[in-house]
């Protein structure tokens, strides 16, 4: 048997938009498993429930572990106390994997599929706000072969500041943005637009009328997901399909009860859980399932370090079925120096899987994705890469 010796998070600073908050796993046999909990400005409070939670995990089995990793909706921790504890789960999984000499994949059921569709993420990569940065941004993802793309156009809109804010003015510089892109991708491309809950249901409303010329794929939370919320949501769904675009959503959720409520009530034609909110992979899984069984599309939120990165592909490998995987693309090269090459981004909408483990050998095939059999840290890490790690690591005392 394996039990868990100590619990140890780190934090990195990647961008001036972006930090990476990884939990590393310890066992009594000295191997590491590796989590990620990223979530932007709440740093210190992750770090302080990390160490609330190790004098639980320290002695359980990894075999064990399922009161530890459970999700309860109601917990006072809230999103920050799912977070760490969804970290603990990926990284107790991924020593399971690698003590029983499997894939990731194949310890959650298998691959199912040969390779994963993926769309690029480019907001963060996007320094120049400008309809012509964004356009810029997008048709360089489009160059190295992404036939979806995701943008966050609607900067300083925040419905409940509109008594003090320039709020019109600052929706109709998101608009320009988004039909900037639209003009430089052409038609051909999938255009998804994030609005993260930043308008009220008539703002919204409007908006799906001004985006319509834009033919997007989805217009993803263009509200509050508050429970006080769900009709709004369910009427602008309406109106998003009466417009020829579907309304995609729940990148906040807790877990599999979050999931089932929101399909029950027919809210998002495309549900987003993230793996490091839901309970880890055993969350996601069941959250597939759920979407499987009401019809509406599975596609992960992904916005994260090359840790939940990896974790999100081993899952999507398993999962009976799949729209998209975002991809975080363009933000930073340390992403990319972390996974050292063995990871190439994703791209042309599919990641190559390979079923078997790697050579090692990097592939020279061009606008592929070679998924490593096992999640991290068995991959080569760049010495280099942890050395600024080390360097970018703050204080990490609450």
């Amino acid at each position: 048997m394996t039990a868990i010796s100590g619990i140890e998070p780190i934090v990195v600073n990647v961008s001036p938009k972006t930090n990476w908050v990884f939990v590393a796993v310890t066992t009594d046999a000295g191997d590491v498993g590796w989590g990620e909990c990223s979530l932007n400005g709440w740093e210190p409070l992750l770090v302080a429930y990390a160490a609330m939670r190790a004098p639980r995990a320290i002695g359980c089995e990894l075999d064990d572990i399922g009161r530890l990793v459970r999700s309860i909706p109601h917990s006072p921790g809230g999103t920050v106390g799912r977070a760490v504890v969804s970290a603990i789960e990926q990284a107790c999984t991924d020593l399971r994997s690698r003590r029983a000499g499997k894939p990731l994949h194949a310890l959650l059921g298998g691959a199912g599929r040969a390779a994963i569709p993926a769309y690029a993420n480019v907001n963060r990569g996007v320094a120049e706000r400008s309809p012509a940065g964004f356009a810029a941004a997008a048709t360089r993802a489009v160059g190295v072969g992404y036939r979806a793309v995701k943008i966050a156009p609607f900067d300083g809109v925040i419905a409940e500041d509109a008594s003090f804010t320039p709020i019109e003015e600052r929706i109709r510089a998101g608009l320009d943005r988004v039909f900037a892109v639209r003009d430089a991708i052409g038609t051909d491309i999938a255009l998804l637009v994030d609005c993260h809950w930043r308008f009220d249901e008539g703002r919204a409303a409007t908006l799906v009328r001004d985006l319509a010329p834009a033919a997007l794929h989805w217009l993803e939370c263009p509200v509050s997901e508050h429970p006080s919320h769900v009709a709004s949501i369910v009427r602008l769904r309406h109106v998003a399909h009466d417009h020829g675009m579907r309304l995609a959503g729940g990148e906040g959720i807790s877990g599999p009860e979050d999931a089932k409520a929101m399909c029950d009530a027919g809210l998002y034609d495309v549900l987003m859980p993230d793996i490091k909110y839901v309970g880890g992979y055993r969350g996601m899984l069941a959250i597939a399932d759920i979407c499987a069984a009401h019809d509406v599309a599975f596609s992960p939120h992904n916005p994260s370090g090359p840790i939940a990165h990896l974790a999100s592909i081993q899952l999507c490998a398993a999962v009976p079925s799949l729209q998209w995987l975002e991809h975080q693309w363009g933000e930073s090269p340390l992403f990319y120096e972390l996974i050292s090459g063995d990871v190439a981004p994703l791209a042309t909408a599919h990641s190559r899987f390979r079923r078997r483990r790697d050579s090692g050998r990097r592939s020279t095939a061009p606008l592929r994705c070679a998924i490593p059999t096992f999640a991290w840290p068995t991959m080569r890490i760049s010495t280099s890469a942890w050395a600024r790690i080390a360097s970018r690591c703050p204080d990490q005392t609450p």
